[in-house]
């Protein structure tokens, strides 16, 4: 029997005193998005999120909680986004990342696909449990 083949990405959803999150502009398609990317086989799912955070970012930071778990149907990505704080350096641009910068939600709102803008949402929702939702790379689906 084949089963299916799923990727498994993770996010950090860095938040700073203000509530804003950083977020990136993709080097490889231009979206604004927070940084992550796919876990590697042999890394925890919060040694993936600081990995991520850190190449794309120039950040080193603290993971505080998943905040939610998301399905791209279309593309058959899962993704694991936490909530992070900084602990140390500097962001900047990367090579995978053209341009770093501190956003307030009403930002991200405006600047990133539904799909991706409500994991920052999600993620500055103070609430403890984590949401799930499914989209198809750009727009929220509807649970059944």
């Amino acid at each position: 029997m084949d089963l299916p083949k799923h990727s498994v990405s993770v996010s950090g959803i860095v938040v700073d005193a203000d509530d804003r999150v950083l977020v990136i502009r993709r080097a490889d398609n231009g979206h604004w998005e927070a940084p992550g990317g796919v876990l590697e086989l042999d890394e925890s799912f919060e040694q993936g999120v600081r990995r991520e955070v850190a190449e794309e970012t120039g950040l080193d930071v603290c993971v505080e909680r998943l905040t939610g778990v998301y399905k791209n149907l279309k593309g058959g990505i899962v993704a694991l986004v936490f909530r992070c704080t900084v602990q140390g350096g500097n962001p900047h641009p990367t090579a995978e990342a053209v341009e770093v910068k501190w956003m307030t939600a009403h930002e991200v709102s405006d600047a990133m696909v539904p799909a991706f803008a409500v994991r920052v949402l999600d993620a500055l929702d103070e609430r403890e449990q984590p949401k799930v939702r499914a989209h198809d790379g750009v727009n929220l689906l509807r649970e059944d």
